[in-house]
């Protein structure tokens, strides 16, 4: 088989996060997107040491496990939403035969106790981070989300299933505004354009909506023209607008960060709420992006942490605090470090308006910060970024010596080279759960529960 090459095959199994595994003339082929149980058509784009790697041309014959029509019209397209086509407890089944495969290649011997979904399975998202672009080159201004296998191409949404609706209709309200304007993309290769991304978050408990548009600084924006076309249109969406912001952009990578953040309408703020408790989200605080799952998630965290009375507790990567509150009103004392600056501004003032006086938040890098905490934690819960911990970072973290530590991960496969030094280290796993928080998608959380027997 050579590059370029078109083959049929039928994918044997799903590897986490979206590879099909095909076994051709007794080779390895990783085609991305391709479900078990397909029948596909595919060319061989990569040729490595160890197996071949395939680009999905065509489904030639559905899975026996796919429904009739996915639930999204974008599905496909979109890269977004990867399993889509299938019935929501095969998409469960699927995500803990992933993990439980990785558990396995690692050469770990736990088991997962169970799997929990999400109450629900559309319209799930309280966050979402559009981009400005084209469809195609030299296509008219859109805006959605990056095409599937694209960095260039964007699709345009008019009616994604895992957001609220109003998000869908606030996208076009945005999108019809600046086409009128002829206003310009921000260009990705060439770092020049206007346009840069639309990001909405809506609380779920009280329907607030807080817009920010991101812009470089090449052009210029009539601030009161596009709030009144908001506000306007906006009339017929069911949540509240409760803020509009513009943030200007001009870092050349392609991610949302603020050189300046206006406040054009209203507050920069909305108010979320979890097990009873208050949280203030702020335009670049990190909260988990499904509301309803996360409680279901914290609530795992906060059974695996178990007696925590007069105990000393750091929360690594701790975000807006969420987790650090849960856990304050029966511990000692919860330290929170977070690399965020607003988002640690945001969890002093959500402790604070939680009545929580046993809270503390530093701002800064984990990987600093942890030279400056002399008191040992007697328990140490750590929620880090999609990567994983930094592994210099895991070294001073495992010197604390703490007998247990609650792993909280979005990313398995980060999750399991972490385990693999914290074992080393002496600590073992004596609990493990997922909890989906990302239905339609790839992503899985997973909750892990490490004891040390011997400490140092």
């Amino acid at each position: 088989m050579r590059k370029g090459d078109i083959l049929t095959g039928t994918v044997l199994q799903t590897d986490f996060p979206n590879k099909g595994i095909i076994i051709k003339d007794d080779q390895k082929i990783i085609v991305k997107n391709a479900l078990e149980g397909q029948t596909v058509r595919f060319s061989i784009s990569k040729k490595r040491k160890d197996r071949l790697e395939g680009r999905l041309l065509e489904v030639l014959e559905p899975s026996d496990r796919e429904l009739p029509f996915p639930a999204c019209i974008h599905f496909g397209s979109c890269g977004g939403c990867a399993y889509q086509n299938l019935p929501y407890d095969e998409q469960l089944s699927l995500k803990r035969r992933q993990v439980e495969a990785l558990i396995r290649q690692a050469g770990f011997d736990f088991s997962i106790e169970a799997i929990y979904g999400s109450p629900i399975h559309e319209g799930y998202r309280n966050k979402m981070e559009y981009t400005f672009g084209d469809e195609e080159k030299g296509g008219p201004l859109t805006l959605g989300m990056h095409k599937r296998n694209s960095f260039y191409d964007i699709v345009p949404l008019s009616d994604c299933r895992i957001v609220d609706p109003d998000f869908n209709l606030l996208l076009n309200i945005v999108l019809s505004y600046f086409k009128k304007e002829g206003k310009s993309y921000y260009h990705r290769m060439r770092h020049e354009g206007f346009l840069r991304h639309l990001v909405l978050r809506r609380s779920v408990k009280t329907g607030d909506i807080l817009i920010n548009l991101v812009t470089s600084s090449m052009d210029r924006l009539d601030e009161e023209s596009f709030v009144q076309a908001i506000l306007t249109a906006g009339s017929s969406i069911d949540g509240r607008i409760a803020g509009i912001l513009h943030t200007i952009n001009d870092s050349p990578a392609d991610v949302v960060k603020s050189d300046e953040t206006r406040l054009l309408y209203g507050q920069d703020y909305i108010d979320e709420y979890l097990f009873n408790m208050k949280f203030k989200i702020s335009p670049f605080s990190f909260f988990q992006t499904n509301t309803l799952s996360a409680e279901i998630l914290y609530d795992k965290v906060r059974e695996y942490v178990g007696e925590t009375r007069d105990k000393l507790i750091y929360d690594l990567y701790s975000g807006t605090g969420t987790i650090a509150q849960i856990l304050a009103p029966v511990a000692r004392k919860v330290v929170g470090v977070e690399i965020v600056e607003e988002a640690v501004e945001a969890a002093g003032e959500n402790a604070a308006a939680n009545g929580l006086a046993n809270c503390e938040f530093i701002a800064g890098d984990v990987l600093k910060v942890v030279d400056d905490l002399h008191d040992k934690p007697d328990i140490i819960v750590l929620d880090p970024p999609r990567d994983g911990i930094n592994p210099k970072a895991l070294r001073k973290i495992i010197s604390f010596g703490v007998k247990e530590m609650v792993y909280v991960s979005c990313k398995p496969t980060s999750l399991m080279r972490d385990l693999a030094v914290l074992m080393e280290a002496g600590y073992e796993v004596r609990r493990c759960c997922l909890v989906d928080q990302f239905p339609g998608t790839v992503h899985i959380e997973t909750v892990v529960l490490l004891c040390r027997s011997q400490i140092s």
